[in-house]
């Protein structure tokens, strides 16, 4: 990668103390007056925002286009559904349709924006799922849930007979881990059925992704890495206002990795599309905040949401919908 590519990091910001010069970010509610520029050499200092360049400039501040009915003049929640029997923290507790939209009726009720179905565990360690035996447990499922409901729904998985066979039944998007690098198909499927698609950074696969995780920056790797499946989208005629980035927090990534994730995360909206956090109950908020089992870390999972509001992330991943919710309203009324 060239040394002198430049990258724009917004020093975010909210309150109601914003200078006459501050732009905000992707045209919601942080904002920002000065960018740090990075290049591959490191730090090159801060640059106020009348002297960005004028691409990095629109793809920062630009607002971002609705997806499905998710608007994002504020944060969202995407609440997740998962119908395995594996997953690192429910596992199992929604495999039955009626369960599955008892706890979708739930989670919207709470202030679930969009549900995220998956059918196939991707935590560390998991091996793969066959087609059949995800469309099993997924088809059903959404089924169920867009018959009982009109709450939008996203189909986490990698596999294009899997996305093809969702969308059919009723998903409303696409939620790839692998950001079309397992299965290329499943982009042709996506753009066919001119779906909205969420391509997340995940650097090799769940059964081995945390053995030794290892990059140059992982900072600039993980933006090059979207950047280029983004184009990639587009190529095939995804339009980049229906995309959106996840940097794929825990996968492939040491605890180092995701902190300085975290910390620059503002650095996405560079990408110019909206940017979804997935840190729920991960296992750098047991090993930070002492909290062994997944099911102890809700209050460390919306202390990782809020810092990244803070920096105008538009979609938060969350299991603790409830809580999520509680703390974000809370949140924009004192900041």
């Amino acid at each position: 990668m060239s040394a002198e590519k430049s990258y724009y990091r917004p020093l975010a910001q909210m309150g109601a103390a914003r200078p006459e010069d501050a732009l905000f970010i992707a045209g919601g509610w942080s904002w920002f007056t000065h960018a740090e520029h990075l290049t591959r050499d490191g730090s090159q200092g801060f640059v106020h925002v009348a002297d960005l360049p004028e691409d990095a400039r629109a793809r920062l501040t630009a607002p971002r286009a609705d997806i499905v009915s998710l608007n994002f003049d504020a944060p969202k929640i995407m609440g997740i559904l998962n119908v395995t029997p594996d997953s690192f923290s429910d596992g199992g507790r929604f495999n039955a349709p009626e369960a599955a939209l008892a706890w979708t009726q739930a989670l919207a009720a709470e202030g679930a924006d969009i549900i995220d179905i998956g059918g196939e565990s991707t935590r560390p360690g998991a091996t793969y799922v066959p087609v059949v035996e995800e469309c099993a447990r997924t088809v059903p499922v959404i089924e169920a849930v867009r018959a009982g409901s009109d709450v939008p729904i996203s189909i986490d998985t990698r596999k294009a007979q899997v996305g093809a066979a969702a969308l059919k039944a009723g998903a409303d998007v696409i939620n790839d881990v692998a950001a079309f690098t397992f299965e290329p198909e499943l982009a042709q499927v996506t753009a066919a059925a001119g779906a909205p698609v969420c391509l997340m950074h995940a650097q090799g696969d769940p059964t081995t992704m945390q053995d030794n995780p290892q990059y140059e920056n992982v900072l600039l790797d993980v933006y090059d890495f979207l950047e280029e499946r983004i184009a990639f989208a587009e190529s095939l005629g995804i339009s980049r206002d229906q995309i959106i980035a996840d940097p794929g927090i825990g996968f492939g990534k040491t605890l180092d990795h995701n902190l300085a994730l975290l910390q620059n995360i503002s650095l996405f909206h560079g990408l110019g599309v909206p940017v979804l956090l997935g840190a729920s109950r991960k296992k750098f908020i047991g090993t930070l905040g002492n909290a062994p089992q997944a099911e102890d870390r809700a209050v460390g999972s919306v202390a990782v949401a809020l810092a990244a509001i803070a920096q105008g992330i538009q979609i938060i991943r969350a299991h603790d919908v409830a809580e999520t919710r509680q703390a974000m309203v809370l949140f924009a009324a004192t900041s």
